[in-house]
This record gives structure tokens, C-alpha cells and sequence, in this order.
């Protein structure tokens, strides 16, 4: 049986669960889109084949930074990019306890990407990249973007630790 407080709670776990499958689709996207511009680059460099294009250096550049915070989102999803396990195997509340402490300092980190990432994509927001003049909001908004995500997804995981560190099933 269904409590109307845990109704709402799996439709959130559904919607951060399609979020989680989203990012590691576009992840594997901008991985392939990313293969384009620097293959150009080395053909560019190494034939003659090709010309010279100044272009790909940034395109490359936008699409190594948003692939990185991308990755780093999913990592945060999968506990995987930030955690580091290094402690004895204890019981369930204390392991709980240690991964929450661990994912209070990636709140903080989570906290600072959010707000200073806002004030530099605000700094961004009339500027255009030098070569393919570019609007430089589009990489610069990948700070907030991977704050907020990762606030979605660690308060998840610390309401799970929450759980298990009072007692109850997460």
C-alpha cells in the first residue's frame, strides 16, 4: 500500500531518474560532436587534406567544458565522481553518516558552483567568443546548471542517509 508521502517521493525519484538517463545521453552526444572538431584539428595540422579551420579550437574548447560538468553531473547521480572510499566497512548508520558528511562538502561545493556560476554567466551574458564569435553565456551557464543538478541530486541522497541514519528504510 501506497502512503501519500511516498507517492510523491517515487514520482521525484522517476523525474531524477529521467534527468540522470538525459544527461548520459547528451554526455555521449557531446563525446561524438566533440570527435568532429578535433579530428579536424589534427587532419588540419598533419594534411593537407582539410584546411585550416580556426573555428574548431573553440568549438572543441565549449564542448570539452559542458562534456566535463556533465560528466561531473552523473557522477554526483552515481556517487562515483566525488566519493572515495577509504573507510573499514562499518555498519549501515555509520556508513551512512560518512557519506553524509562527504556529501555535505559537495553541497557546499554544489552552492558555490550555483551562485558564483550565476554571477559568470551574468558577466557573459553581452560577450562573444573571440574566434567563432560564439555568445559566451553558452559555456559559462554550465556552472549553475551543474550546481542546481547537483542540489537535485544530493538532496536525494541525503534524505536517504537522513533515513538510514534514523532508523528507517531509505
Amino acid at each position: 500500500m501506497t502512503t501519500m508521502t511516498s507517492r510523491p517521493r517515487a514520482q521525484w525519484r522517476r523525474l531524477t531518474s529521467a534527468y540522470a538517463t538525459l544527461l548520459s545521453a547528451l554526455l555521449a552526444l557531446s563525446v561524438g560532436i566533440l570527435v568532429i572538431p578535433v579530428a579536424m584539428q589534427i587532419f588540419s595540422r598533419f594534411t593537407a587534406i582539410i584546411p585550416h579551420y580556426i573555428w574548431t579550437e573553440e568549438m572543441a574548447r565549449f564542448l570539452f567544458v559542458w562534456t566535463i560538468m556533465i560528466g561531473a553531473m552523473i557522477g554526483v547521480r552515481e556517487s562515483t565522481h566525488f566519493e572515495v572510499d577509504v573507510w573499514p566497512r562499518t555498519g549501515p548508520r555509520i556508513a551512512a553518516l560518512t557519506r553524509l558528511l562527504g556529501r555535505l562538502g559537495v553541497l557546499a561545493l554544489a552552492l558555490v558552483f550555483l551562485w558564483a556560476g550565476w554571477k559568470f554567466t551574468a558577466f557573459a551574458m553581452n560577450r562573444i567568443s573571440e574566434l567563432a564569435e560564439l555568445p559566451l553565456w553558452l559555456i559559462h551557464v554550465a556552472w549553475p546548471i551543474t550546481g542546481a543538478t547537483w542540489l537535485i541530486f544530493l538532496g536525494e541522497q541525503l534524505y536517504d542517509d537522513v533515513a538510514v541514519i534514523a532508523g528507517r528504510a531509505a
